[in-house]
């Protein structure tokens, strides 16, 4: 069966025979989050995988939802993981796509409003708050292009054009295929994104090729796609309505589950690009 999702673990999980393909794999569980690696090496792997040459960690913690104390491991290792794929030193862009109207895809622009912007403030001014040494970071929601009639790539390449930060870092809402990984799972990639991809939307590619800097994509699935659900609950002889390809499931309590992934993901950000801060200061800071 044909089914839909972003997430490169799942992509691996229905492919047989990955490292001949170019494709390494790796799997380990720290303070109860599992940690799953995916490495497309080369033209081959992509093909199969059909994802980017790149590196794909995947962070899963049932409990994630629940409450933020619960999510504080996941949070430490989105820290760690970033910190191994971002340059030591230099700007930071941070961009939150999607559109915050709609509940499902507003993960990106929560998350940019909880992202401690400090491109502004100068060593001389963060010293005398008793700050220390900031890393200069700049954050935005662009919008969609139904909302501005530009596209968020075209935004992107202009912004780092005159900005010429390290790196970009982008968030968005993903598309699963499992249902149980909703809200409870964090994809990061060093190989950028195609927006909308997984719900059968895809704009332009963000990535090193478009916009001249290293991009780490951050994902949180949000939705499902409901043929591929059904697919895994019918019989063998039975198919899905042909008009489920164009509905996604997302759980009742979508609105609590994005408010949580999106302070988990901000915070796992922030702790990242400000390792001299607390959490507890990252936390009064970003209110």
């Amino acid at each position: 069966m044909i089914f839909r999702t972003d997430l490169a673990l799942e992509q691996r999980e229905a492919l047989s025979g990955t490292e001949a393909h170019g494709i390494l794999t790796g799997e380990r569980t720290v303070n109860g989050v599992r940690i799953s690696t995916v490495t497309v090496r080369n033209q081959t792997g992509a093909a199969a995988l059909k994802k980017p040459i790149g590196k794909y960690v995947t962070l899963e913690l049932p409990s994630m939802m629940t409450s933020a104390k619960a999510a504080e491991p996941l949070q430490a290792l989105l820290c760690e993981t970033l910190l191994s794929m971002l340059p030591k030193t230099g700007c930071i862009l941070v961009a939150g796509l999607g559109n915050v109207q709609i509940t499902p895809d507003a993960l990106g622009p929560k998350c940019a409003a909880l992202i401690f912007a400090t491109r502004h403030i100068s060593g001389e001014l963060s010293a005398s708050l008793g700050l220390g040494t900031l890393r200069p970071v700049a954050a935005i929601a662009p919008g969609v292009l139904g909302q501005t009639g530009v596209e968020t790539a075209e935004l992107l390449c202009a912004l780092t054009a005159r900005l010429s930060p390290a790196a970009l870092i982008v968030i968005d809402a993903l598309a699963a295929r499992r249902l149980e990984r909703v809200g409870t799972t964090v994809q990061l990639t060093d190989s950028g994104i195609a927006p909308g991809s997984g719900v059968g939307n895809r704009r332009f590619e963000i990535s090193r090729r478009t916009v001249g800097v290293p991009v780490i994509a951050v994902g949180v699935p949000t939705v499902v796609d409901a043929a591929t659900m059904a697919g895994d609950l019918l019989t063998e002889n039975e198919t899905a309505p042909e008009n489920a390809r164009r509905m996604m499931v997302t759980p009742k309590e979508i609105d609590l589950l994005i408010e949580h992934a999106a302070q988990t993901v901000a915070m796992g950000i922030n702790r990242a690009l400000q390792p001299t801060l607390s959490a507890e200061d990252l936390l009064l800071l970003i209110k």
